[in-house]
């Protein structure tokens, strides 16, 4: 055997051992966390994270989280919040990381919130790096159309590929229910379903956030079938931390102005948004010539922005538009224009400070509905109001 093919053959087998011990160690991780929680969704994923932790932690179980969300964070052991500090973009190979990390404190379970997109990385994250006992697809909307396709059918599949193989799939899915039902079945797995109705309006009652019923509902199933008590599940979920973009609505005192703003940032596709606003219409008296919907943009999103005009304008109907991104002047005629001097838009350059006082002197007692996108100057807005946030 000449040198070189000696060298490319020892080269071969220190990779091959490496990726053994990788291997190794991984499966020695996955054997350290007996219950593995893994959720993935179109929207919710974040909110039942938390809620899943915070309700096994009430029951008494050792449970660490991680949510990837709008702001990155894990749940610790006492359920405090740890922001994740990246060097480098997100990507899946941290779940094999967070893993290793999670198992030197050998909990009871971990609460996994799946961080890929594209179908082939789903299968990865689950099939190779999460191994659930307990799946969750909290539901299937329109959303990453670019990577998971435009139709409801090829979302609910792309979204699938985090179901397990003879294990438990958690959802609150009803239109491609189906479809989940129809692979679970073929991987052996028992589907359990849940819905809006399953909790009452007295047991949604004491959040401190604007929280989903079919998320409350689907987080109790898996604390229930864990073992843990409904009541102390559920009461464990309303001391929990809410994700940083969850919803909520503020009072805000601006000197003589008074306003409510309801952050909606997190529910960034048109269903999602549409349906928060029925719920929010149903649960607070609102004066209809007092509404208006803030809309924060991503300037390589201009269809999204597109679809959110659109529901603005056909469903929402507020009597004050306001917008903030680039390139805005290709919505003007259609979408501007029509509320006259109604309406305000400014670029990512202008302060907030800028924008909060153009939105809350257009007014006297306005609710303004935040939607689109949070990430940069979303996030830098609710800073700004915070400010003027009435507590207590």
């Amino acid at each position: 055997m000449d040198s070189a093919l000696l060298a490319l053959s020892l080269l071969i087998g220190i990779v091959l051992s490496a990726l053994f011990a990788e291997w190794f160690i991984h499966q020695r991780s996955l054997y350290r966390i007996p219950i593995r929680i893994h959720v993935n969704g179109t929207r919710g994923k974040s909110s039942v994270t938390r809620l899943v932790a915070a309700g096994l932690r009430a029951g008494g179980f050792s449970v660490l989280g991680k949510t990837t969300g709008s702001d990155p964070r894990i749940i610790d052991l006492q359920g405090k919040d740890r922001r994740i500090h990246r060097l480098t973009g997100a990507s899946i190979g941290e779940l094999v990381r967070f893993m290793r990390y999670f198992a030197q404190f050998r909990p009871q379970a971990v609460v996994m919130e799946c961080m890929a997109v594209q179908p082939q990385y789903q299968w990865v994250a689950e099939q190779h790096m999460v191994k659930s006992t307990h799946s969750v697809i909290t539901n299937a909307r329109l959303d990453h159309v670019d990577e998971m396709g435009y139709k409801l059918e090829d979302i609910a599949q792309s979204l699938s590929n985090t179901i397990p193989f003879n294990g438990k799939l958690f959802t609150a899915e009803q239109t491609m229910l189906s479809t989940m039902k129809d692979i679970a079945n073929k991987r052996k797995t028992i589907v359990i379903t849940a819905t809006h109705k399953d909790v009452s309006l007295e047991e949604m009652d004491g959040f401190n956030h604007i929280e989903h019923a079919e998320n409350v509902a689907l987080s109790l199933n898996i604390c229930i079938d864990l073992g843990i008590d409904r009541k102390i599940a559920l009461d464990g979920m309303k001391t929990s931390t809410p994700d940083p973009g969850a919803l909520r609505r503020w009072d805000l005192k601006y000197g003589d102005y008074s306003a409510q703003f309801i952050n909606a940032f997190a529910a960034n596709d048109p269903t999602s948004t549409i349906m928060i606003w029925h719920m929010i219409q149903k649960n607070i008296m609102i004066d209809s010539s007092k509404i208006g919907v803030f809309l924060n943009t991503r300037p390589d999103r201009e269809s999204r922005t597109r679809q959110m005009l659109d529901i603005i304008k056909n469903d929402i109907k507020p009597r004050f538009l306001f917008v903030r991104g680039e390139h805005l002047e290709r919505f003007k005629k259609e979408y501007f224009e029509p509320f006259q001097n109604r309406y305000k838009t400014w670029s990512k350059e202008v302060p907030g400070s800028v924008v909060i006082d153009d939105m809350l002197t257009i007014e006297n007692e306005i609710l303004i509905y935040g939607i689109g996108n949070i990430v940069g100057s979303g996030f830098a807005l609710l800073d700004e109001l915070k400010m003027y946030r009435i507590v207590g």
